[in-house]
């Protein structure tokens, strides 16, 4: 268990509720033991915005400290194509623990976890539109007679298992592995598997892929 597990039932109880005036809408969502994850939703504040605000609170609640000692900042890119994260500090220093986000449309989720742990996270509407099915029914493993609802819960497990892995767009989505009831997933040259959990909320569908060890 993480040292910062026991802080969870705080964290929980930080936005479960919106409050009137909120820029950002959000919840706890039942993620696994040793990770807090929050779904914002706004369409007043652009996705890099929530990503920080929902960040900020996150991290304070874990950490027992007030959201105006907690700064969230993108790191600077290490070579092109690199996608940031986003690193926070609390009372000025560097908090040991690695954020990991994934915006759609409005929606935001903002996953927080100790560093050690291979982390990714897909969050989209759980009603996709028809260039949306037809891209992942292009990319899936799928017959070609599978459903919406197959290929969604196909498609964002694939997709957070690609976050978690960490090259991103290097792997290509025909690369995935996932087990036959969608549990864990795996890219073939690597050694790391991942547990899958359905994260999903009211109009969207979330998922989580997080490191198990080798398989």
């Amino acid at each position: 268990m993480s040292r910062f597990s026991l802080a969870w039932s705080r964290c929980r109880g930080l936005c479960a509720v919106p409050r009137e005036g909120q820029l950002v809408d959000s919840e706890a969502l039942s993620a696994p033991a040793g990770v807090a994850a929050f779904l914002g939703v706004s369409d007043r504040l652009d996705h890099h915005e929530r990503k920080r605000l929902l960040a900020g609170r996150v991290i304070a609640a874990l950490l027992d400290a007030e959201p105006r000692q907690v700064r969230v900042i993108r790191e600077a890119p290490a070579q092109f194509g690199y996608h940031p994260r986003l690193l926070a500090t609390v009372r000025g220093e560097e908090v040991p623990l690695s954020i990991h986000t994934c915006s759609r449309g409005p929606a935001t989720v903002v996953a927080v976890a100790d560093i050690v742990i291979p982390l990714g996270v897909d969050v989209r509407a759980a009603h996709p539109t028809p260039a949306e099915l037809d891209e992942m029914r292009r990319h899936s493993h799928l017959f070609p007679d599978a459903d919406a609802a197959q290929l969604l819960a196909h498609w964002t497990r694939v997709t957070a298992v690609r976050h978690a892995d960490g090259r991103g767009s290097r792997v290509q989505p025909e690369r995935v592995r996932l087990d036959e009831d969608l549990s864990r997933g795996w890219v073939p040259d690597r050694s790391v598997h991942y547990s899958l959990a359905d994260l999903s909320r009211d109009s969207w569908t979330v998922t989580l892929a997080y490191g198990t060890g080798p398989r």
